[in-house]
């Protein structure tokens, strides 16, 4: 019986062979010649007739676990030793593969393996088939050998692959190649870095015995192309104090901009790539003061022009190197719908009215947001008749700026002190707010304007933040949303809040998270001490995640201008204070103040007792390259 098992599986070149072969995604067949009795279904190792089998057989013999991952090998013949030089303890626990590199210290397949064949074991091996050939694989001293491979997959019996046999025959290749793979610690002393056209700095000769990292003996096109450019900016910063080379390679403008690009995103990178000044002094210089956030000061700024009439309850938004002011609250209540502009690029910065054509109904308590770099998007707020819910889009970059409405199905209901936020520039986000009779919101809609018919979306969740007005949204990853503050509704009351909340638009089912705040089990706030509860206040996105709050209204006596600094992408995010010098404002709302240009925010107006004077700025600036090089070079008033 144990001879005819034996003829079954090495009558390799017989009808036999090829009938296991053809039966091998055939459990019954495979039942029927007693083939799945080789290995125990209870304990999963080889059965004493596999046992007897293998010790017998002309062949080497290995045994793989189909259920693991990576296909480990949990048996192994004397003769699969003997042929390939490895010991069992070598060999088990390890992938098949480790015979297609050569010598114990390759770092990759040996460019001689036919990658065709590997290709076919592999696709062999996921559809559960057999596969007979030959592979070039190599012995543990790198001699070449031809393996004769015959691979038969083994089922159980609900028709799973639980194991697989691989029976190999090896029989010398006849080629030259060389030496085997020295390892790292023990290189020659005649071995050297190959120094690139653009490095200058010659490398010394790494002595034998001396133990030195394996990645740079990379070149240079790859340490920057895969692997230096995917490093978070901190980490490039230390890498580049490691050598001389790396420390070279580190002051390259165009490794780090590719730093920024994978840290910040493409769209950032080419939005500071267009302000003027924002990176004179070099993407490594701009990685690190927005990272570090070492640069951040205040500055007061004195603009032209005049908005009349005055107003409040406005919206501001920037586009470039342009602040927008639209709308507003006048006298006795009177909404406005005209649009000013505010160009920080100028010689001579001042406010000026555009005349548009189709001005939207006027309105406060609206939003007034960025769309596609080159458009303003507004939604929803107070108007004379009332509350509202329309979509408004203006692009400024065209010869004569119309406000265009968007006609939209399925709107949401109409709202004003809401909170919207642009995600990659396409599409509107609209959360919250207050309705008629003041009822708080805390639904959440989307809306893409770049589609041909846009239809908002509302966003399904089985748990919301509790109702709220007067919060901030803010973006963030990919389709990341991060929400703070506002006045929000605590059974029956309405109470200033300092919770936060995010929730990932990219999941299938999306989620609203508690990161931090009172709404945490117990009250408790593992994100460390928050900012104080507020609404109103002013959100602000920085490239790579992390938001600064900071302003609005604001409960207790708390001064508007401390600066709190959280990052949503920390495992564990914490708030902590961020101390900046410089001239502060007194006060600062979120619907008055914009980003522009990523490593500056602009808070609009000063008080003079109840009216705002819009003549005045305050520059909350993060990077020293920023506004003060154009005032320096003349380009400022």
């Amino acid at each position: 019986m144990e001879q005819a098992d034996i003829d079954l599986l090495w009558e390799t070149e017989s009808d036999s062979s090829d009938a296991v072969l053809e039966g091998a995604d055939a459990p019954d067949d495979l039942e029927q010649r007693n083939v799945a009795s080789l290995v125990s279904s209870e304990t999963g190792r080889p059965s004493r007739r596999l046992e007897l089998l293998l010790h017998s057989s002309p062949c080497g013999l290995v045994v793989s676990d189909a259920l693991e991952p990576d296909l480990p090998i949990i048996y192994v013949n004397t003769v699969f030793e003997y042929m390939t030089g490895y010991r069992a303890e070598e060999i088990l626990g390890r992938n098949c593969r480790f015979l297609q590199f050569r010598g114990s210290f390759a770092q990759r397949r040996h460019p001689l393996v036919d990658n065709a064949v590997v290709s076919e074991i592999r696709r062999c091996v996921k559809e559960g088939l057999g596969f007979e050939g030959k592979l070039l694989n190599f012995r543990k001293d790198g001699m070449p050998v031809i393996n004769s491979l015959c691979m038969t997959p083994i089922f159980g019996d609900d028709g799973v692959v639980t194991h697989i046999i691989g029976i190999q025959s090896f029989t010398e290749a006849k080629l030259e190649l060389g030496p085997l793979p020295a390892p790292p610690w023990k290189v020659t002393s005649g071995l050297q870095f190959v120094a690139t056209s653009e490095d200058n700095i010659p490398h010394k000769a790494l002595h034998a015995g001396k133990k030195y990292s394996s990645l740079l003996r990379l070149s240079d096109e790859v340490l920057v192309l895969k692997i230096l450019s995917r490093l978070p900016p901190r980490d490039m910063a230390s890498f580049g104090m490691v050598c001389r080379r790396l420390n070279k390679l580190s002051k390259s403008e165009d490794l780090w901009r590719l730093v920024c690009e994978n840290a910040w995103g493409i769209e950032t990178t080419d939005l500071l790539q267009s302000m003027p000044g924002s990176v004179g002094q070099g993407w490594g210089r701009l990685a690190r003061e927005l990272t570090t956030l070492e640069a951040s000061a205040w500055k007061k700024r004195t603009v032209g022009g005049s908005i009349e009439p005055s107003r409040c309850n406005f919206s501001a938004c920037a586009v470039g190197t342009k602040v927008v002011l639209f709308g507003g609250e006048g006298v006795n209540m009177q909404p406005m719908n005209d649009t000013f502009v505010l160009d920080l690029s100028a010689s001579q910065p001042e406010w000026r009215l555009v005349q548009v054509s189709s001005p939207p109904p006027g309105r406060w308590g609206h939003t007034l947001s960025c769309l596609n770099a080159s458009s303003l998007v507004v939604f929803g707020g107070c108007g004379k008749e009332g509350l509202l819910n329309d979509v408004f889009v203006l692009n400024l970059d065209e010869p004569s700026p119309c406000w265009r409405e968007v006609t939209s199905a399925a709107p949401p209901m109409p709202r004003s002190w809401h909170s919207s936020c642009t995600l990659e520039g396409t599409t509107l986000v609209v959360s919250g707010g207050c309705a008629d009779s003041g009822v708080l919101l805390s639904d959440t809609f989307l809306l893409d304007l770049m589609t041909d018919k846009p239809m908002w979306r509302e966003v399904m969740v089985t748990f919301s933040p509790p109702s709220r007005l007067g919060h901030s949204l803010s973006a963030y990853g990919k389709k990341k949303i991060l929400m703070f503050g506002g006045l929000a509704k605590s059974g029956p009351l309405k109470l200033r809040s300092s919770d936060v909340y995010n929730i990932d638009l990219d999941e299938e089912q999306p989620k609203w998270r508690c990161v931090t705040g009172s709404s945490m089990p117990g009250g408790s706030t593992p994100g460390g001490q928050p900012p104080p509860p507020r609404l109103d206040h002013v959100d602000i996105a920085l490239p790579g995640g992390r938001v600064l709050v900071f302003g609005g209204s604001i409960a207790g006596m708390h001064s508007a201008s401390e600066i709190f600094l959280l990052d949503p992408t920390d495992e564990r995010p914490t708030w902590r204070t961020l101390h900046v010098p410089g001239q502060k404002p007194k006060f600062a709302w979120g619907h008055s103040t914009c980003v522009v240009g990523g490593t500056r925010a602009v808070v609009l107006g000063g008080h003079t007792g109840e009216d705002w004077v819009l003549n005045e700025l305050h520059e909350l600036s993060f990077a020293s390259n920023g506004l003060e090089h154009a005032y320096a070079e003349g380009k400022g008033p």
